[in-house]
């Protein structure tokens, strides 16, 4: 009896050594959309064997999506027993306190890539993911109930993208907003608490590829940033288009575009690269002029993190890659270390992660060259690939793959 005590009292001051220090990470690419953790007191080197796995849950599933974390919860979605699903997970334990269903299960176009693509978003007390045949679903946050749902080609008109839906939603204020794609408008915004249609951006009519928009404010007006395989966008607020850049793209366009000031920088992979583009207004009236359009970062899906006046991500055969801003030219490249994959940052320092063979490592941000200075395997390597991205909230370290997800411990000690 007195070693049950003392295990319930260790598992308790355990839960509450994960938020003492917890930031949010409610939606995909964090609270900025910008890939980077505002995480501090971080490891800066890891041992040899890496940092200490602290949980693991499993029954997740199959499928791509990453975490949102909001408090104590985790929420991630999967295909589980022919169906998909939203999961939300405590932290620290081992199976998801609910799990919900968002629709149909499967795997669109060839490949066999199952599962759902896209990462929960948290906002006030409800949930919301898209399903890879395009079902958008809410949900309450805290046990699962379902809000509403809609169909992003039976309802809204849309036309699913080859690899199926694969954005991760935009909450705003009172709307949702996303890339049904087709006639009806490229984007899309619904209100948040019922699922109506409040606008479509009708001046637009690209058809949905797998990027996710970003919110910015761009020369003083707030808009939403999109890339598709046919251009890159700016709509306002209302669903009005904005500016429209023409910049066509290969087989999957899957990156989130990245905003700074009234730059706009976009990249994509099968041999397209990356484009920078500067936006003015003048009497109202906004442009887009290429700045360039380079080869030096093309990035098929683990995206591009823009840290100071550098970007950092793997370059299809070229490998992982710093990238000057202004432009466009390569800073240093590394191909031997990590293989192709996905990154995230926080306090200076990027974890790389490998689409294969389970490997992680830390570098530094820095434009001096690659330094490494922590690696692992990660063990239970799921397959097909290890697509989902990483995650640093609360000084831990997230790592969604397939049905599992692992937490590692990153505070420096």
């Amino acid at each position: 009896m007195r070693c049950q005590k003392l295990w319930v009292v260790s598992f308790v001051c355990f839960i509450g050594s994960l938020n003492v220090f917890a930031v949010d990470w409610p939606q995909w690419r964090g609270t900025d959309q910008t890939g980077v953790s505002v995480e501090t007191g971080l490891l800066e080197a890891w041992p040899q064997a890496g940092p200490e796995l602290v949980w693991k849950a499993t029954g997740l599933g199959q499928g791509f999506s990453s975490v949102a974390i909001v408090g104590s919860t985790v929420y991630t979605a999967g295909d589980v027993d022919g169906q998909s699903y939203v999961h939300a997970i405590d932290m620290g334990a081992d199976k998801p306190k609910w799990s919900q269903l968002i629709g149909k299960a499967g795997a669109p176009g060839w490949g066999g890539f199952t599962g759902p693509r896209s990462t929960p978003t948290v906002a006030d007390g409800k949930v919301y993911v898209l399903g890879q045949y395009g079902e958008l679903v809410c949900f309450s946050a805290g046990d699962g109930t379902l809000v509403w749902k809609k169909h992003l080609v039976d309802d809204l008109g849309g036309k699913m993208p080859s690899w199926g839906y694969s954005e991760s939603v935009l909450v705003d204020g009172d709307v949702v907003v996303c890339t049904p794609g087709g006639g009806q408008g490229t984007l899309a915004a619904l209100n948040k608490t019922t699922g109506e249609v409040v606008w479509r951006s009708s001046q637009a009519t690209d058809s949905a590829h797998y990027a996710s928009i970003v919110k910015a404010e761009i020369e003083g007006v707030p808009q939403y940033v999109q890339l598709t395989d046919a251009s890159v966008l700016g709509v306002a607020l209302d669903g009005a288009l904005l500016w429209r850049a023409e910049r066509k793209g290969r087989t999957a366009v899957i990156p989130t575009p990245i905003v700074q000031g009234n730059l706009v920088y976009v990249a994509s992979g099968y041999g397209v690269g990356s484009n920078l583009f500067e936006i003015t207004q003048q009497n109202g009236e906004f442009k887009a002029a290429e700045k360039y359009a380079t080869k030096t970062m093309a990035n098929q899906h683990g995206g591009v993190i823009l840290i100071g006046d550098y970007l950092y991500g793997y370059c299809d055969s070229k490998g992982w890659t710093c990238q000057a801003l202004a432009t466009g030219e390569p800073v240093w490249v590394e191909k031997g270390q990590v293989g192709k994959g996905s990154l995230t940052s926080a306090e200076g320092m990027l974890v790389l992660r490998s689409e294969k063979g389970g490997e992680v490592a830390l570098i530094k941000v820095t434009p001096d060259g690659y330094e490494q200075t922590g690696k692992f395997i990660q063990p239970d390597v799921g397959k097909p690939m290890t697509w989902a991205h990483p995650v640093i909230s609360g000084k831990k370290l997230y790592l969604r793959d397939q049905d599992q997800l692992l937490c590692y411990d990153v505070a420096a000690k």
